[in-house]
């Protein structure tokens, strides 16, 4: 006979999953809006909160004044730069385009400023001539900054469809900052796990999301600002759009802005450029690397708990996967699993534990 109240509640949980993807797929287009809003409305909570101090019962007046904060200290600069960011990429790339712009060139004059006894070694360490490794490395050079430049021309191109997803962040920001005390209790009732395992993944969830957002991003803003500087200083071109770069490689643990200061230096350098390629190699060693150490643990210190090793993993796959976004998704999907697995071990370990006679 059939049991008609597990067949009720099966029904029920397949209509539940069925109608959330249905969903996940009708807002799919604006995916990168609502996961922007969300992480902007748990990092403004308190300012909100704080304005909501001073205008009791105004709740609509706060998220308000909290909007506009974000809107004039975060998204206009943002607009601003990526304007100027955009310029300088049509800049690269049309250059690219027309050869001005030739790796193999440069690094054929890196070749041969190096003395004969490196040249050597080169060719001895398999490499059967340094043209062909120079020929590999220099096309996946080129091809990577004309993909950046070209993706940066592609937001010109969706310029509407840019502003509209801009609109919708906007908007649903706002209510979310308004009812954000009330939905996040929401959720965590609503999430299918026991009491403590829902408070444990909701705290870490929102301590990642701060962690990344406050400390990863804000150094990495830090960070690409002096790169952007100092490449301004000693006449590197497009020195904004290398500033980016920092920024963004600012956000891998461990390898760093140096990914892109090391080559510049080295190539002022081997070109004879001796001042330029110092002032390059301080600046990366002395302001940018102090940058990091000093306001890392300071906004971060370690809310995360996540190994390095992990966050340059999960960050590299979470871009690749979901583009921009995945300098926050990839940490949080990881954090995620981490506490997850732990809960598991510590409910196994209560479980087996022997209990000690009295």
């Amino acid at each position: 006979m059939i049991d008609r109240r597990r067949l009720e509640t099966g029904g029920f949980i397949t209509f539940l999953v069925a109608i959330t993807i249905a969903l996940c797929v009708v807002v799919s287009s604006f995916a990168a809006a609502l996961l922007w809003s969300a992480l902007a409305a748990i990092l403004f909570q308190s300012l909100y909160q704080w304005l909501l101090k001073r205008w009791p019962n105004r709740r609509n007046l706060a998220a308000a004044l909290t909007l506009l904060i974000i809107f004039v200290a975060v998204i206009v600069p943002a607009l601003f730069i990526g304007s100027l960011m955009i310029d300088q990429s049509a800049s690269v790339y049309a250059k690219l385009q027309s050869g001005q712009i030739n790796f193999g060139a440069y690094f054929q004059q890196i070749h041969d400023a190096m003395p004969n006894r490196i040249q050597g070694a080169l060719d001895r360490a398999g490499l059967n001539s340094f043209e062909q490794a120079q020929s590999r490395v220099s096309t996946n050079l080129g091809n990577s900054v004309r993909s950046i430049a070209g993706q940066a021309l592609s937001i010109g191109r969706n310029a509407a469809a840019f502003l509209l997803s801009f609109g919708v962040g906007l908007y649903v920001t706002f209510f979310l900052l308004r009812d954000g005390d009330k939905v996040g209790p929401a959720i965590r009732r609503a999430l299918p796990f026991e009491h403590s395992v829902a408070a444990k993944l909701v705290d870490k969830f929102v301590a990642v999301v701060r962690a990344t957002i406050k400390g990863s991003v804000i150094v990495g803003l830090v960070q690409g600002a002096l790169g952007g500087l100092t490449f301004w200083i000693v006449g590197v071109p497009a020195a904004l759009l290398w500033g980016l770069l920092m920024a963004l490689t600012s956000l891998l643990p461990a390898l760093g802005p140096a990914i892109v200061w090391v080559p510049v230096a080295v190539y002022l350098l081997a070109t004879g450029a001796i001042w330029q390629g110092v002032v390059v190699i301080v600046s990366g060693v002395v302001v940018i690397g102090l940058a990091d150490n000093i306001l890392r643990p300071i906004l971060v210190g370690r809310d995360t708990g996540i190994p390095d090793y992990i966050v340059l993993v999960t960050t590299l796959g979470g871009i690749e996967v979901v583009g921009l976004s995945g300098i926050v998704v990839g940490p949080l999907v990881a954090a995620l699993f981490l506490t997850a697995w732990q809960i598991l071990t510590e409910q196994r370990h209560a479980q087996v534990s022997p209990v000690r006679p009295e």
